[in-house]
């Protein structure tokens, strides 16, 4: 029943009838109550979404396997230390992480969830150590910004530990297939009809000889209902039979005589002869009682065709007894010791004396009869023997090669497998790396290596749209996105970044479409209220929207994006003590996450902290050194401070990283102006102006350059062009300012 109700629970797993499969697993815990049991139920807990109730179930088991689905209870509860206790227990020093390279893996997730940045790194490194295709651990160390590069993580010795597991695997199921074998042949050895006992022993001694490891004195027990499937118990365990059917019947005298093994000439005969000397004896002896029993019983007896035709029957018998006797050899032995003294006396009994010969002379003609029909049988059981024995060691010797062959074929198998697939992991491993160290360009490259099948799917478009997007290169983003949609519309990984990119590229009816159809495809994701949180951002309404996104907060705690756009909705909405909070609950779950440290450096920028805003800038800075948009921010902090060579310095650079910015042109005519150099910030205006014709703000500075130099009519002009572009009202209030103070001279302006 409990198998049954085992097999039951795991075949509702394995098509998702997780309410069946509980209910099963229930009745299997009440009428066998074990932890294994227990472990069972748990996992059907687990599948069907609810840790909670795998919590209570295992809280306070002790086997490994209890503590590691234990562990995940907790980590999906948010209960992390709880989790680490039951991966790594504290009266346990020595203990080891539950399940490998998922329990190291497992471990990891706690360490980096709870701020032990180095500790998380070493467990996630364990975990690949273990398991060299466990790429969850390389995606982590990827995003903690640890690993290496995929060459050294999937390279030869990944490919060496992969045969290592492939062998050792191949290898156990080959003792066990060789076990099985061995148990099967001899089975239907010794269920056949004709197996005599130097049959048997031979067959013993052969199969012996498979096993180099096993001692002389051991005693193979094969054949047996009882065999166990591991062969390692086959190797020094003392057959039962043995003992037992010893002490009931003495075996013949012929029993252990090699049928080859002759003392004389050589031939089998003699040799038989000299173990059938001792019955030949008692013949005689028997012959002499004969003579007694024909006094004592008048009535004759069988004809000696008869009498050979009974002894033919019994033998029958005796094979078929043989054949049902659990197949061992001792049953063979204990039945021929019982019908050679039995059967002699009997027929010898029954035997009728002829006329006109004495019953000496007819008990002699009888026993040299008896002899001669001995050493025929004898003949041909070493025969027999000698061909049986033959045929089985050119079968042991066929499935050996057989065995090597097929061993053989599946290392190859795996080697050029392992040796495959390591390369695709490889360049997927190398571009993912290259993304989150954020040298996009040089990802993108890696990318283009892979073959059309690989590139033209769902997760590898995602990357390559991230790439875009970090680049700022919202166009090729935007078709990335749009492909990676009509490949795999079920994958939302990557969409709330392709909702951003929609937001900057103002799409709101392509922005508005996404967002539907990712509530309608998963409404509990956070990635689908992600992007309806941008839909309404773009339309100006912050409330709303950051509602929205604090939804996709309380769907997934852990989800880091949605927590850095909770933030830039609070600013929208000047509540930065709010915004702080939010940015820094974003780096406590990823402290690499520079657009948080980013968010930070804007508020403490607007709030004219200018040393937190450049403190903050620089970090986000020293995580993604290829920024344009950090290094003007950067540049512009500076610029605050008043460290006007280091802010040009930053700027120039953050022009070179993307030529097709215009902010940084635009601060770097902001420093110029700063540092009195007029007329290097008018041409860098004069550039900005045809990348960005209709900015406000260009014309704004133009016209305060102008009044600097005392050219009031150019200054007016520029003003009015700026007004007429329709700014900003913080910006439209400050032009106007400017333009009533044309002609008042500085000094009075900044005493002002």
């Amino acid at each position: 029943m409990e198998t049954l109700l085992v097999e039951c629970v795991q075949r509702s797993l394995g098509h998702f009838m997780h309410g069946n499969a509980i209910f099963l697993c229930e009745r299997l815990c009440a009428e066998f109550p074990s932890e294994l049991n227990l472990q069972l139920l748990a996992s059907c807990y687990l599948h069907n979404n609810q840790a909670y109730s795998a919590y209570h179930i295992l809280k306070g088991t002790q086997m490994a396997q209890s503590r590691y689905l234990f562990a995940v209870s907790c980590f999906h509860m948010d209960l992390l230390r709880e989790a680490e206790a039951a991966l790594l227990p504290a009266n346990e020093a020595n203990a080891e992480v539950p399940n490998g390279a998922a329990g190291h893996y497992l471990l990891g997730l706690v360490y980096r969830y709870t701020d032990r940045v180095k500790s998380a790194i070493d467990q996630f490194m364990q975990a690949l150590a273990i398991d060299p295709l466990l790429w969850a651990a390389y995606e982590e160390l990827c995003i903690l910004g640890a690993a290496e590069a995929a060459n050294a993580v999937f390279g030869e010795a990944a490919a060496l530990r992969i045969q290592q597991q492939q062998s050792s695997e191949m290898s156990s199921k080959s003792m066990q297939n060789g076990c099985e074998d061995f148990s099967i042949s001899y089975n239907r050895t010794l269920g056949s009809n004709d197996v005599s006992p130097r049959q048997l022993k031979r067959l013993q001694m052969n199969n012996m000889k498979e096993f180099p490891g096993h001692s002389h004195g051991a005693v193979i027990l094969a054949g047996s209902t009882t065999q166990p499937a591991n062969c390692t118990s086959l190797y020094a365990t003392p057959s039962p039979m043995s003992t037992q059917l010893s002490s009931l019947v003495p075996p013949p005298l012929c029993r252990n005589v090699h049928p080859n093994a002759g003392t004389g000439d050589g031939s089998p005969k003699s040799t038989i002869n000299v173990a059938l000397q001792a019955p030949k004896k008692k013949v005689m002896d028997e012959g002499k009682l004969r003579k007694v029993s024909g006094r004592l019983f008048s009535d004759s007896g069988p004809r000696r065709s008869t009498r050979l035709a009974g002894e033919a029957t019994l033998n029958g018998n005796l094979n078929a007894l043989q054949a049902g006797g659990n197949g061992s050899n001792h049953y063979s032995a204990r039945f021929l010791g019982a019908s050679s003294s039995k059967t002699n006396s009997t027929n010898f009994r029954s035997v009728t004396v002829r006329k006109g010969r004495s019953w000496a002379s007819e008990n002699f003609d009888e026993g040299k009869r008896l002899e001669s029909y001995d050493n025929l049988r004898a003949d041909n059981t070493a025969t027999t023997s000698s061909s049986l024995s033959s045929s089985f060691d050119e079968r042991t010797l066929l499935r050996e090669r057989t065995d090597l062959h097929a061993v053989s074929a599946h290392e190859s198998k795996v080697t050029a497998g392992a040796s495959e697939l390591l390369g695709l992991l490889r360049t997927l491993g190398e571009g993912y790396r290259l993304s989150c160290m954020y040298r996009c360009q040089d990802a993108l490259e890696v990318y283009l290596k892979l073959s059309h099948k690989q590139y033209n799917t769902g997760w590898v478009l995602s990357q390559v749209g991230k790439a875009y997007a970090e680049l700022v290169d919202y166009f090729e983003a935007d078709q990335a996105f749009s492909l990676a949609r009509r490949i795999s519309p079920y994958n939302l990984g990557g969409m709330d970044i392709y909702s951003t990119v929609l937001f900057h590229l103002k799409e709101e009816m392509k922005l508005s479409y996404l967002a539907q159809e990712l509530i309608s495809t998963d409404r509990l994701s956070p990635q689908a209220w992600c992007a309806m949180g941008n839909c309404y951002s773009l339309q100006k309404d912050h409330e709303t929207a950051l509602k929205i996104f604090q939804r996709a907060v309380h769907l997934d705690s852990r989800f880091t994006y949605a927590h850095t756009l909770c933030g830039h909705e609070y600013v929208a909405l000047e509540d930065f003590e709010n915004g702080i909070k939010c940015f820094q609950n974003a780096l406590r779950l990823d402290a690499r996450h520079y657009k948080s440290w980013y968010g930070l450096g804007m508020i403490y920028l607007r709030q004219e902290k200018y040393e937190f805003s450049e403190h903050h800038f620089q970090r986000a800075f020293q995580i993604n050194p290829r920024s344009s948009v950090l290094m003007c921010y950067l540049g512009m902090a500076l610029h605050c401070l008043k460290r006007y060579e280091e802010a040009l310095e930053m700027i120039e650079k953050a022009i070179l990283a993307d030529k097709k910015n215009p902010l940084p042109m635009y601060q770097k005519a902001n420093i110029l102006l700063s540092l009195e150099r007029y007329d290097e910030a008018l041409e860098e205006l004069e550039q900005l102006k045809e990348y960005a014709p209709r900015e406000s703000s260009v014309y704004a500075l133009m016209g305060k350059i102008y009044k600097r130099r005392n050219m009031h009519e150019k200054a007016m002009f520029h003003f009015g062009l700026a007004l007429d572009l329709k700014p900003p009202a913080t910006d439209v209030a400050s032009i106007k300012a400017a333009m009533e103070k044309l002609y008042v001279p500085e000094e009075i302006e900044d005493n002002l």
